[in-house]
């Protein structure tokens, strides 16, 4: 394994490369990234980065000399054209690089707005870069009105911060309730509530039928026919996790990459890591978009490549701050079949527990960082408590790790 070419320069292609070089590879290492900056953090851009509480340069996990020191070439600015699996090249422009081992970890895009319905007008942005984050902070002054088209947690969190700067803002939501994929009906409904009491309007069963404008959006339009006024529009509508690369290149894709226990794909001379990697988890594909699995998967991957051996098995955890709400997430609650509250011990903080059967699953914190971390040391022990226990809030958190 002469040299090792990492395509995406995000949390996760920083992640394995910084492994690689810990865990002792010696060879050739060049990292890729289709973007002008050295790799970054990305939950800060849509809360403190776009609050301005956060300079540009504290998102950078390293200084650009890291790079070199560590002995990792970094090609930004350009991302790779074409990966040719017989001939173990990559290409970027004009150039051909020749790979001995490959890595993909190129993340997820947002999906956008199709122009046909206006997505191509001025004042229509996405949240998953820095240039993304650059190029809307200015809209975000008092009195301006904001429409966040999907209530997942990238539109809940650009609606937190434009309340906090005095915008007016008016949430869409197609399906009957917000965070219908990633959350239960319960945790849903608190922070429906916590927005409402901060003066979002939340519009549910809302089906966009076109964005308006002359050249820059000024209302968004729905089916029904009501018009919204917007001064610009935030679009928060999911993530495709297969990146064009890894289609064109013939390797098997689901909603992601697919990956094998160790992260390898469907060729054994390349591997993936991150938001763009599928692998089973209990039984079923699954894609984690978060950083812990980014820097997990990546991490377990890079011992791979350098023949290690061992399957990764996650134990996720996912945060959200949204106003004075501390959200933490352990586990993954999909297939639950019940969901516990606890309350907490302040005043408005409490827990959902999820439940299948007697298993825990996982737990949604609201600033209740205790029921946090006793979920998570149940989960990485696979002990489940009693929920008619966890639902006492005389019985103690300490008693079930005991």
């Amino acid at each position: 394994m002469e040299h090792v070419v990492v395509i995406g320069a995000g949390q996760a292609g920083f992640s394995l490369a910084a492994k690689l070089r810990g865990e002792g590879f010696s060879g050739r290492l060049t990292l890729i990234g289709d973007e002008p900056h050295p790799p970054y953090q990305r939950p800060p851009l849509s809360k403190k980065y776009l609050l301005g509480e956060m300079e540009k340069e504290r998102l950078f996990f390293r200084p650009p000399a890291f790079y070199a020191e560590q002995g990792i070439e970094l090609r930004l600015g350009r991302g790779v054209g074409a990966i040719d699996r017989t001939a173990r090249t990559v290409t970027l422009g004009d150039e051909v690089i020749g790979w001995d081992t490959l890595a993909i970890c190129t993340g997820a895009e947002p999906l956008r707005v199709p122009a046909a319905r206006g997505g191509d007008l001025a004042g229509v942005y996405a949240i998953r870069r820095l240039a993304d984050i650059d190029a809307c902070g200015a809209e975000f002054r008092p009195g301006r009105r904001l429409v966040v088209i999907g209530g997942g947690y990238v539109g809940l969190e650009a609606a937190a911060v434009a309340r906090s700067r005095g915008l007016e803002v008016v949430l869409l939501q197609r399906s009957e309730r917000i965070l219908r994929r990633v959350a239960s009906a319960e945790t849903a409904a608190f922070i429906h509530a916590l927005h409402e009491r901060h003066g979002v309007e939340i519009r549910l069963d809302a089906q966009i039928a076109r964005l308006t404008g002359e050249g820059r959006v000024d209302g968004v339009e729905l089916a029904c026919g009501t018009r919204i006024p917007a001064d610009f529009v935030i679009a928060g509508i999911g993530a495709d996790c297969v990146p064009p690369l890894a289609v064109g290149a013939g390797l098997s894709v689901g909603r992601g990459i697919l990956v094998d226990a160790f992260g390898r794909t469907s060729d054994p001379a390349i591997w993936a890591a991150g938001d763009c990697a599928e692998f089973a988890f209990r039984d079923a594909p699954t894609l984690l978009e978060s950083v812990q699995n980014a820097v997990d998967q990546a991490e377990t991957v890079a011992r791979n490549m350098l023949g290690a051996a061992v399957p990764y098995e996650p134990a996720p955890w996912f945060w959200s701050d949204q106003y004075d709400l501390s959200l933490q997430i352990a586990g993954l609650g999909r297939g639950h079949d019940r969901v516990v509250m606890r309350p907490g011990a302040r005043e408005g903080s409490r827990s959902h527990w999820y439940y299948r059967g007697g298993t825990l699953l996982a737990c949604d914190a609201m600033n209740d960082p205790r029921a946090y971390m006793t979920a998570k040391r149940l989960l990485e022990s696979g002990r489940s408590p009693d929920p008619a226990l966890v639902a006492d809030p005389q019985v103690e958190l300490k008693s079930f790790l005991r």
